[in-house]
């Protein structure tokens, strides 16, 4: 069996990314210093932030209380929406606030290019492939080593891949995933471009329906695993990185349990086959749409 807490997954870079990952949206400051130094300190060696979750500097000051070397920690970050037209600047924002020389991978957060005057609107005269085209001159100055999207469906991909200007084909695109949110043809498509998939959300949310499901409680009481646990590795399994969020030393602990087993093709199909449809993160606060329901 797959020793999954030790696993990469090969980018278009040719970078390794670590397979499982911690999240850190919607976690309390008090709380993220923490949870980063007990992941890493745990065997966890992927952190991911974000500008716009405002934890950045606890993030990186639970990197260095760790006590594991920068170098083997793999760090991702992303650009806000207002910032999209100060792609540097905001680089240069999250650097300071992490207190880092660099980080390996850096996302467009959302495809919106929001007006930060009023967040109601949009750029006049922007839009994300400009972004993208900033983006591309960063992985030369060495403070970003790869860089990517998140949030972007197929629409928006095709849009991206197809503009004369796209010299870099995104490393990663980090969008919800979980078995009520499975995105097959999302998967497909950016496997087939080259752009691996990292899943946000990966354990649904205390509002989703994954949690009465009779499958997967079914799967896990079989696997003498918890829910949150069989949710992971139907995420590995599919091929994608997972980056469950929690603030719990135990919670942090058990959701890195998954070596030595595995589920079987049948359980991850009966998994991906659920009827229920649940989105966490949806666009109705953004000033475009971005999410158009063709990913399925």
């Amino acid at each position: 069996m797959a020793q999954h807490t030790k696993s990469t997954y090969t980018l278009n870079t040719g970078a390794k990314i670590p397979a499982i990952g911690l999240g850190t949206w919607q976690s309390k400051p008090s709380e993220v210093r923490e949870a980063v130094k007990v992941a890493l300190q745990r065997g966890y060696r992927h952190i991911d932030t974000a500008l716009a979750y405002g934890n950045e500097e606890e993030v990186g000051q639970g990197i260095r209380d760790s006590g594991v070397p920068r170098e083997e920690i793999w760090i991702t970050t992303k650009l806000d929406n207002p910032w999209h037209h100060r792609v540097e600047d905001g680089v240069t924002s999250s650097l300071r606030s992490l207190g880092v020389d660099y980080v390996d991978l850096y996302l467009i957060h959302w495809p919106s290019s929001t007006d930060p005057n009023d967040l109601k609107k949009h750029l006049p005269d922007w839009n994300f492939v400009k972004t993208w085209q900033e983006m591309q001159k960063l992985p030369v100055s060495g403070r970003v080593k790869n860089i990517g999207v998140s949030n972007f469906g197929i629409r928006n991909l095709e849009i991206l891949l197809n503009d004369p200007s796209c010299k870099i084909v995104p490393a990663v695109n980090q969008i919800e995933l979980h078995p009520n949110c499975p995105s097959p043809k999302l998967l497909g498509y950016c496997k087939a471009k080259g752009i691996h998939c990292t899943a946000y959300s990966c354990l649904g949310s205390t509002d989703s329906p994954l949690y009465r499901d009779e499958a997967l409680l079914k799967i896990a009481k079989a696997k003498g695993k918890t829910p949150q646990q069989v949710l992971l590795m139907w995420g590995l399994q599919r091929g994608t990185s997972v980056i469950p969020k929690s603030v719990t030393a135990s919670r942090i602990e058990k959701n890195f349990e998954l070596d030595g087993w595995e589920l079987t093709p049948e359980e991850v199909q009966k998994l991906s086959s659920l009827p229920d449809r649940f989105k966490v993160c949806r666009d109705a606060w953004l000033p475009i749409k971005v999410f158009f329901g063709d990913d399925e």
